[in-house]
């Protein structure tokens, strides 16, 4: 053996000495990643818009020769965090929401996510440090690769037996009321402020506004923003008060909803006809609309630009999840004023979408 192979082998033999002595293994190819197209997608649980789009995404990328690996906590206001930082998936924490199935451990060996999925709003916060982001920096160099429709409405109703048509009786009338809402929700503090009412005065009088799993079956009223037909955990309340009980569905004054429209990513629309059961005439409301597929400035212009093509030449994806997706060439490419990544781009444009 000559000296610089000598040399060399007590090199390697060194190197797997001082990984015994200290508990890491030598250095090694990572398992995940764009470069050997296994990139990791930041999604949520299966029941979930987030974890749904990871799936289409991975399905739909499978025709390129990719093997997407799914985070399925890679969720919450977290998610733009964790691709920004291209950070690896978070430590396992049970859903208290759905079960493990729903909601599985992350594969072993996960690398740093490269991308995912998260609503238009978080995005668009995350990018400018604004909203749930407002004490973050600016993430810069968050980039848009498609933005899918999904729509959001808002509901306000309240149990026919009830008797309450409008909230102006609850405070006139129906002292005490129990409210199903999240007691932060910006949209229901709204709601609840214009007639004249808040959490506390609610429950100092002996009401309840709450959005636990106890909350679920024992309410009043419910101002409740979601999908409809959405099986995500947080939106499926509806689904299930207008099953179980008769509803009576609340319009929003006008100059309520005007007000409220002026929310950022927010405009006026109108809940649909059989939305939900009970709803029978079209009920003018606020809406918005998008779930994000979205990456780094940092992954490369082909990864970008294959991941804008297989979802659109695998549309049919979306229509065989248990989300309301649905592809609109006019609005694929944008979300704000987030960038949109090169690659990404490339293909819009070469499709005609962008000009």
């Amino acid at each position: 053996m000559s000296k610089s192979l000598r040399i060399a082998a007590i090199a390697l033999l060194a190197m797997g000495v001082l990984g015994a002595q200290t508990g890491t293994a030598p250095r090694t190819a990572p398992a995940t990643g764009i470069s050997n197209k296994t990139p990791v997608f930041g999604g949520a649980c299966k029941l979930c818009p987030w974890g749904a789009m990871a799936q289409v995404v991975s399905n739909a990328m499978r025709f390129y020769g990719y093997d997407v690996k799914i985070c399925y906590n890679c969720n919450a206001v977290d998610s733009t965090r964790i691709v920004s930082g291209a950070r690896l998936p978070p430590p396992y924490k049970k859903d208290p929401a759905v079960s493990e199935a729903m909601a599985p451990h992350n594969a072993e060996g996960l690398g740093p996510v490269d991308f995912g999925s998260t609503a238009q709003q978080f995005l668009c916060d995350a990018y400018h440090g604004t909203g749930p982001y407002a004490n973050d920096p600016p993430m810069k160099n968050l980039r848009l690769l498609a933005n899918i429709q999904a729509p959001w409405f808002l509901v306000v109703a309240a149990k026919a037996d009830t008797g309450i048509t409008d909230l102006s009786q609850v405070r006139a009338k129906r002292w005490p009321v129990r409210i199903f809402a999240s007691p932060t929700d910006a949209f229901a503090k709204q709601v609840l402020s214009f007639y004249g009412l808040s959490v506390e005065a609610i429950s100092a009088a002996g009401g309840h506004v709450g959005s636990s799993k106890e909350d679920r079956a024992n309410f009043d009223v419910i101002i409740q923003g979601g999908a409809g037909l959405s099986t995500a955990p947080e939106w499926n309340v509806l689904a299930q008060a207008s099953e179980r009980s008769e509803l009576n569905y609340m319009e929003l004054p006008e100059t309520l909803l005007a007000k409220m429209a002026e929310a950022p990513y927010v405009e006026r629309g109108y809940l649909p006809i059989g939305l939900l059961p009970g709803i029978e005439r079209p009920i003018p409301t606020i809406v918005r609309n998008g779930e994000v597929v979205y990456t780094r400035s940092d992954v490369p212009d082909s990864f970008a630009y294959d991941v804008a093509r297989a979802l659109d030449e695998h549309q049919d994806e979306l229509q065989w999840t248990n989300q309301n997706f649905s592809y609109n060439v006019h609005t694929v490419w944008k979300a704000c004023d987030v960038p949109l990544h090169p690659g990404a781009a490339r293909y819009y444009k070469q499709m005609g979408y962008m000009r």
